[in-house]
């Protein structure tokens, strides 16, 4: 993609002014502000309607600019050196000296890292001073954003600039891993579990207990398009929309697919800009198939069953 320096400037002008913009990540859109800046982040979680309690996820450039906030190990530079830039996101052990704000951290002394991928985000971490803190863009609980179009439907004019990036290439959030003892799944993610545990060679454990918050997206209602879903459905009622893995013979003005062939990579990047289709159709409710439970379906099947607790 094309990387335009005139809007990476715009974007750069007001995050150093503890504005908040929208940016895009492989994953998904992040509404970012200046992670060492409490006013930023105030408004970060203000836009969003996050509850306090939600901590966020910070953007770096490179492991380099990170040494200033962050312990290392080994586990995290074998990760990183395989990984990133990409979709995976670490818990780390902050650094006493640390700037970070102690409300993206919720006044915890870990904090949330990434490294994305997507060029234009790249180039505008060069050009500034501080990581962004960037949840995505999207209001608290509901579906998140793969284009600038998405964060235009949830904040219209409230979001001072959006930098645009096309369609996020991945289209499902990072997977989360606390890395500081025993590697830890937090969250399923873009990144697939099977390919963490060959560069690690240990056992890593999944996360099951969403009644402590340890890390972003461990809400148990997140990723709605505001209306109920029912998962592994059969039988389809009556003015209900249809989800399918795959493109069906019979193709009924209530049916969607999420990929032609139910290649799980495709279904995944077409997720939410599907679940969002469907709302917009002015569908009251959304039956969905049986989804593989491997690989990337089970980041999609977390996703939906997140968004079923409507």
């Amino acid at each position: 993609m094309k990387i335009n320096l005139a809007n990476i400037k715009k974007a750069q002008k007001l995050l150093n002014k503890s504005e908040c913009v929208a940016i895009p990540t492989e994953t998904v859109y992040g509404l970012a502000g200046n992670a060492y800046s409490d006013i930023a982040c105030k408004k970060i979680y203000k836009l969003k309607k996050r509850p306090k309690n939600n901590p966020l996820i910070v953007h770096y450039l490179n492991n380099q600019i990170l040494k200033k906030d962050c312990k290392f190990n080994s586990d995290f530079l074998k990760l990183y050196k395989k990984f990133c830039p990409g979709p995976i996101t670490f818990i780390l052990d902050l650094k006493k000296n640390s700037k970070i704000s102690k409300i993206v951290t919720n006044k915890k002394n870990t904090l949330a890292v990434r490294f994305p991928k997507h060029p234009i985000t790249r180039n505008l971490l060069k050009n500034i001073n501080f990581p962004l803190a960037a949840p995505s863009a999207n209001l608290s609980s509901k579906v998140s954003s793969v284009s600038s179009d998405d964060v235009r439907d949830d904040f219209g004019k409230k979001v001072k600039y959006i930098l645009e990036g096309g369609k996020s290439s991945i289209g499902l959030e990072s997977t989360i891993i606390d890395i500081r003892k025993k590697p830890k799944i937090l969250r399923l993610g873009g990144l697939e579990i099977s390919a963490i545990k060959k560069i690690l060679n240990k056992k890593i454990n999944i996360h099951k207990n969403s009644s402590k918050i340890s890390s972003p997206g461990q809400f148990k209602l997140h990723y709605s398009p505001g209306i109920p879903i029912r998962l592994n459905v059969k039988q389809i009622k009556k003015k209900e929309a249809y989800l399918s893995i795959k493109k069906l013979k019979q193709n009924k003005q209530n049916f969607y697919f999420l990929s032609k062939s139910g290649n799980l990579k495709e279904a995944a990047k077409n997720l939410y800009s599907t679940l969002r289709k469907i709302k917009k159709d002015k569908y009251k409710s959304i039956a969905v198939c049986k989804i593989p439970n491997k690989g990337l379906g089970k980041t999609i099947n977390d996703r939906l069953k997140r968004a079923s607790k409507f």
